[in-house]
């Protein structure tokens, strides 16, 4: 069973040398954070990280009138559409398509070209009607592999925007003037133009 708090005598560190407290009347002991302890990261939506979305705001809203950059996110937009559109629409379709076949031929050449022979002759060879039902489910099966894969490509690789990147370069030598005046020196680092 432990002693209650006023009969636990102060650990060395915690007495003050100069007035010792008498043993009848010891106070309770208050944390204290040790001088160098290392400072934790600010939360989230806390005081202390408005200054860097207020800055990282006033710089995206300077960006946006430099004309060079808005052709730079045009361009670089449309090089992420057409790339993620090839990607999912002409690549994955396209290896699907040759790839389960082969599985299913135990990845014998021979034996996928023999199987197929016989299904592209009876397409040939069917009315009208039924080679397009037919070409209709391969254009539907094409789309939805497609939208499938160009879903899941925005989710995993999405936009990175050249406006946020030069916020990126700007917030962290932004960060790094902050943070000069608070180090041990107590001399402000020079601006770098």
């Amino acid at each position: 069973m432990s002693a209650p708090l006023s009969q636990i005598p102060p650990s060395p560190e915690h007495a003050e040398p100069e007035q010792p407290a008498p043993a009848s009347t010891a106070t309770p002991l208050a944390p204290r954070e040790a001088p160098d302890s290392p400072r934790s990261e600010p939360e989230p939506g806390s005081a202390e990280l408005a200054p860097y979305w207020v800055e990282r705001k006033r710089y995206l809203k300077q960006l946006r009138k430099v004309p060079e950059l808005r052709q730079r996110f045009r361009r670089s937009l449309l090089v992420y559409s057409l790339r993620r559109l090839l990607w999912s629409f002409c690549f994955f379709p396209v290896i699907i398509a040759f790839w389960v076949p082969l599985v299913m031929a135990s990845f014998n050449p021979v034996i996928l070209v023999t199987n197929l022979l016989p299904q592209l002759e009876a397409f040939i060879a069917a009315n009208p009607e039924v080679q397009a039902h037919t070409t209709q489910t391969l254009v539907v099966a094409w789309l939805s592999v497609g939208f499938f894969f160009l879903i899941f490509d925005f989710i995993l690789t999405p936009f990175r925007s050249p406006y946020d990147y030069e916020a990126d370069v700007h917030m962290r030598v932004w960060e790094d003037r902050q943070s000069a005046p608070r180090s041990g020196d107590g001399e402000p680092q020079p601006d770098n133009p």
